[in-house]
This record gives C-alpha cells, sequence and structure tokens, in this order.
C-alpha cells in the first residue's frame, strides 16, 4: 500500500520535534512546501496530520510551536496545586491573572463550600499556559473568612495552594472532584482561544483545611484537551507532610 506523501512528510517531522523543546517555533507551510518540494496542499495536509497527533499547536497571528500534552494527574495525595501538579509533570507553569473581585457566593459554589448563599468570597479568573502554550481558565473561589486579601497575594504569588498555606494558616486538601467534557461558555471560549463547538475538559472541586475539615477553595477550571490528559487516581486522601 502507497502511503500518502504528506504522511511521510508528517512522520520525518514528527521525529525531528521529538529533538525540539515544547513550545519551539516551527516552519510555517511555505517552508515545509519549499524543503520537500510539494504543493501548499501537500504541506498543509501534513500539518493537519501533525495536529491531529497533538505534536503541534498553531496559534492565530504568532504561527505554529511545538506541542507536548501533559499527563495533569488528580489525586487526594497530591496537593492541591495546579502549579506544582504541572512540575511534577515535566512542564513549566505560568498563571495570569485575568480578574480578581469580592462578590457573593453563588447557590452551587455557596453549598460547595458550606456556607450562606451570598456570603462574601474573592472570585478569582486566571488564564494559564505551559510550556508558554495557552493551557486553561478558572474560576477560583475563596471565602472572605478564609482569606479577605486575595487581591494583592494573587500578584506576587502564583500559587493559590501556597497563598492559603502562607497567609490562612491552613492546609488545603482536595476533598472532592469531578472532571466531565463539556462545550464551555463564550467567556472560556475566548480565554481558551479555541472555536465555540469543540469540547474541553472541565474540572470542578473542593479543597479543605486538613486540619478543621472547613471548605476553603471551590474551583472550576477549563483545559484544552490538546494541552493535557486529565488523569484521576482514586489512592485515598493526601497526607501533609509534618513541617
Amino acid at each position: 500500500m502507497v502511503r500518502s506523501r504528506y504522511v511521510e512528510i508528517a512522520d520525518t517531522l514528527a521525529a525531528e520535534l521529538a529533538q525540539l523543546p515544547a513550545g519551539s517555533r516551527i516552519a510555517g507551510e511555505h517552508e515545509i512546501a519549499a524543503r520537500f518540494e510539494v504543493g501548499r496542499a501537500a504541506a498543509r495536509a501534513a500539518m493537519q496530520e501533525l495536529e491531529q497527533r497533538l505534536l503541534v499547536r498553531r496559534v492565530r497571528g504568532a504561527g505554529t510551536f511545538v506541542n507536548r500534552r501533559i499527563d495533569y494527574v488528580i489525586s487526594q495525595r497530591r496537593a492541591p496545586s495546579w502549579h506544582q501538579t504541572v512540575r511534577e509533570a515535566g512542564a513549566e507553569p505560568r498563571s495570569v491573572v485575568r480578574g480578581v473581585r469580592r462578590a457573593s457566593l453563588p447557590a452551587t459554589e455557596a453549598e460547595r463550600l458550606e456556607r450562606p448563599v451570598g456570603s462574601p468570597a474573592s472570585l478569582l479568573i486566571r488564564q494559564y499556559y505551559v510550556d508558554d502554550l495557552l493551557h486553561g481558565w478558572s474560576n477560583e473561589w475563596i471565602p472572605a473568612d478564609v482569606l479577605d486579601d486575595v487581591e494583592i497575594a494573587v500578584h506576587s504569588v502564583e500559587s493559590v495552594d501556597s497563598i492559603l498555606h502562607q497567609m490562612s494558616k491552613v492546609q488545603p486538601v482536595r476533598s472532592w472532584c469531578r472532571v466531565s467534557n463539556t462545550l464551555p461558555g463564550p467567556e472560556v471560549v475566548a480565554g481558551l482561544e479555541i472555536e465555540s463547538d469543540r469540547p474541553v475538559w472541565l474540572v470542578e472541586s473542593v479543597s479543605l483545611d486538613a486540619a478543621t475539615g472547613t471548605p476553603v477553595l471551590c474551583i472550576r477550571s477549563w483545559s484544552r484537551p490538546d494541552s493535557a490528559r486529565i488523569v484521576v487516581e482514586m489512592d485515598g486522601p493526601y497526607q501533609p507532610e509534618d513541617e
């Protein structure tokens, strides 16, 4: 059986991409067409093949980059820290604050945090990058009775897990989590820079203080499927190390 030329090109490029760091910018369709002496259609098909294999990611207006999908592990034995989890997966995390404000707890978040509806809280909205490629978007609710000065803290320390530990003297542990595949709303579509008909991972979670059992953090986070595979490990509660 004769293999299509674009698949041969994709195989050659895939072997070369494996030697490059994630996030590296690579040649575009014009350069590929010239290098392999094929038309633009074959070069475009080769790039589409690499995208389907999740080996590259095209960023509108910026170019095409080496993509490495990580295993994002959710486990009660791990600290509920996005930054730490990404580092443990062998990648470099970065988060950008897109909004932080005082708000009243909606019904769903109030129930999960075991507070009355309308209780004061901070809503932190962030955009996440893995190896400088766009990864996710999150809404994080922190009750005011746990931490009242979130805005100042998040501009100096990226990890909310660390902020709660340092400023509120609590040890967050994951107590509940739900993972689903969903079509996001307009804000998340824009934040993830995806098409509106493209499903993404939705991870909903609640963390409580290990010492008191009081819920301290409620999160909804959406992530691109080409950035991470969600792995859930049912391995018992997280045991924080003694300090």
